[in-house]
């Protein structure tokens, strides 16, 4: 069962408890990401969740990283576009030492001038890094185009030119005024004592005052782009992509299916047909991304630059034949049987279990437990995915982000250009 308890200040936390396992993994969430920033801010929030493990009053950066081995336990943080998670999995006997680390990491780290400095540095390599990965650079790239000119457009990591912008008063004035009870859960799943735990987190967090936290909210028109990122790359790597639906839409269950149906798997469309049957590519595959309003549905593909044409025209022709109501029930079940399947396996790490707790609670403000989940998998029918398919498959409406030697291939846009002006509908 998974229970909610709400301090006085607004901070909440979220619990299941499991019996049979012999640790528990803590997490603290924050509604705080790019979306949260502007050009000038752009960076800050992925920054903040670098700087926390680099010391605090109490605890030089060497002695958090120490403290937790000894402790033999696991601790990671990471930022997305809509929040920021700190989390550690830990032995059941040594959860209020974790936490301890973890709270004194939240209010007591020093953001030093010296730490500020070298974690720039840092930051511009995990930058550089990214853009040695054309998967990462076209999805980007399509990210922009989909969310325009909104925060959500903005990359986490920020900018070179930003970061070196960021200064110790800066990082504590953004936190001071981005970070609050109101929008922070903690979540905890495994084996623990409720009451003791939450008894930990009042005497931690009590202290922290709440205020109101200002949310940028800027939407923004999507028009369908056909942009190219000139890269000296052996092969041309494709992202095709729409924009969609937030997580609470009435057919996010369906447009899971429909991703499955797709590309989602070793058995789905454009995995056998592009990659099985014609042998044009090595990696090709679809994804969902969904925020909590809005979202991007995306093919990614990597071919040598003859086969794009062919590879393209295969992917599209599939889109369009799944959109014209051509679903074999076998592959329809076997999708959602896939998706049931890798949800249940999911709820035996408690690592997992805690993320989606922490995360629903904070974002959505809701419980679900696994029978109500796998009960909305099973109530999809085939009409639901057409008529996700129908708005989603409009190849009008497709943007396309390629990233490879177009010095040398110059004519890869008008390839693509012409492909995407054949017929498909009929």
């Amino acid at each position: 069962m998974i229970k909610k308890h709400t301090l006085d200040n607004g901070l909440r936390i979220v619990m299941e408890k499991i019996d049979y396992v012999k640790s528990a993994s803590i997490g603290i969430w924050v509604n705080v990401g790019s979306y949260n920033e502007n050009e000038e801010t752009n960076g800050l929030s992925h920054f903040i969740e670098h700087m926390l493990f680099k010391g605090t009053k109490n605890r030089k950066a060497n002695e958090i990283a120490e403290e937790i081995d000894n402790l033999g336990a696991q601790m990671n943080a990471y930022t997305s576009k809509e929040c920021t998670s700190f989390y550690v999995k830990v032995l059941e006997e040594n959860i209020n030492e974790a936490l301890d680390i973890l709270s004194d990491m939240f209010f007591n780290s020093l953001f030093s001038p010296e730490e500020i400095e070298k974690e720039i540095s840092v930051v511009i390599e995990e930058i550089k890094m990214y853009e040695d990965s054309p998967e990462d650079i076209v999805y980007d790239k399509l990210s922009e185009i989909i969310f325009n000119d909104s925060p959500m457009a903005f990359n986490i990591l920020g900018t070179e030119k930003n970061l070196k912008t960021f200064t110790s008063d800066k990082v504590k004035k953004y936190m001071e005024e981005n970070y609050s009870p109101s929008n922070t859960v903690i979540s905890i799943a495994g084996s623990f004592d409720e009451d003791e735990f939450i008894k930990l987190i009042e005497e931690k967090f009590k202290h922290w005052e709440n205020k109101d936290v200002k949310r940028l909210n800027k939407n923004s028109d999507y028009q369908r782009k056909i942009r190219g990122i000139n890269k000296d790359l052996e092969q041309l790597h494709i992202c095709i992509g729409n924009k969609t639906f937030g997580r609470h839409d009435k057919n996010y269950h369906p447009l899971l299916v429909l991703n499955n149906l797709l590309g989602g798997t070793a058995s789905s469309r454009i995995f056998q047909e592009v990659r099985e049957k014609k042998g044009l590519v090595y990696s090709i595959y679809s994804f969902v991304t969904n925020y909590s309003d809005t979202g991007i549905f995306s093919i990614y593909a990597a071919m040598s630059y003859e086969q794009v044409e062919e590879a393209l025209r295969t992917i599209l022709k599939e889109m369009a034949s799944i959109k014209n109501g051509n679903i074999k029930e076998a592959e329809f079940n076997r999708a959602k049987q896939q998706i049931k399947g890798n949800f249940i396996l999911s709820l035996e790490s408690t690592s997992s279990r805690m993320s989606a707790i922490g995360r629903r609670e904070l974002l959505y403000n809701e419980i679900l437990y696994p029978d109500e989940i796998i009960e909305s998998i099973n109530n999809v029918k085939i009409d639901d995915v057409l008529d996700v398919a129908k708005e989603l498959f409009n190849i009008d409406n497709l943007s396309i982000t390629f990233a490879g030697n177009l010095h040398k291939h110059s004519d890869i846009e008008d390839k693509i250009y012409k492909v995407l002006g054949e017929e498909y509908e009929n």
